[in-house]
């Protein structure tokens, strides 16, 4: 379950829940909107992601990827926010946020599990090709120190290709990703209000945020009415402002 054992030894002794985070995060979007959901108190460790806060040997010593959210419970780190947002339900389990069958519990961590999935090659690349492009330019030795603390694979290839920017092609095949799941997601949509049977879960907080954000670079979210529908509904509930409009009320 993302479980990890940390090198930086300081946040073995953390107390409670602790959450290092960053506003603009997608992936940090859904676990603020499950804590809020859930009602839990947190403690915020807020790193600027723009300003590069996260890429540090401290931080990577807590999260081996180096990117956010790392949850951190009574000393325990959790990484990968499907796997924290799931620790949480299951740990709190009160206002549960999981259908009771197995059939759709099934389906609701196909959907998660797809988000992540498709988030680097899918939703980063378009949103650093419509938002980003030219802007994430490194020298040499930038590379070099991140390469220094990064051993994913994926993450090193999009980092270089980030800096030299993404050509149309790249950006294209990312639409043609994100439009396959959001027709998916409109056909369910259009049939029943959440993503997996009739109940709200974790499934709708973890695609939400990319609707958020992709709305924000230009993604043409009125090609899949449902799914507008879909998000404006959420929009109006109180974990959604607190958890995403509060910390990035402009993507």
């Amino acid at each position: 379950m993302g479980i990890v054992t940390p090198t930086n030894k300081e946040v073995l002794g953390f107390k409670g829940l602790h959450l290092y985070h960053s506003g603009v995060s997608n992936c940090a979007m859904r676990v603020r909107m499950t804590l809020e959901e859930k009602k839990l108190a947190w403690t915020s460790h807020h790193l600027d992601i723009t300003k590069k806060e996260h890429v540090t040997a401290e931080y990577f010593g807590i999260n081996p990827n180096g990117v956010v959210p790392t949850l951190v419970h009574d000393g325990v780190v959790i990484i990968e926010s499907d796997d924290i947002i799931d620790y949480i339900d299951q740990t709190f389990p009160e206002s549960p946020l999981r259908p009771e069958s197995s059939e759709d519990l099934d389906e609701m961590y196909w959907w998660m599990k797809s988000a992540g999935a498709i988030h680097v090659k899918a939703v980063k690349t378009y949103i650093y090709y419509h938002k980003m492009q030219g802007k994430m330019k490194q020298s040499d030795q930038q590379r070099q120190a991140y390469e220094k603390l990064q051993t994913n694979k994926e993450l090193v290839e999009f980092h270089n290709a980030s800096s030299k920017g993404f050509s149309v092609a790249d950006a294209k095949e990312a639409e043609q990703t994100l439009d396959h799941f959001f027709e998916k997601a409109n056909t369910r949509l259009t049939h029943q209000d959440w993503l997996v049977g009739e109940q709200f879960t974790l499934a709708d907080i973890t695609w939400v945020p990319l609707h958020f954000t992709l709305s924000g670079v230009g993604y043409n979210f009125a090609q899949f009415p449902a799914v507008q529908a879909w998000a404006n509904k959420l929009h109006a509930r109180e974990s959604f402002a607190k958890a995403i409009l509060q910390w990035c009320p402009i993507f």
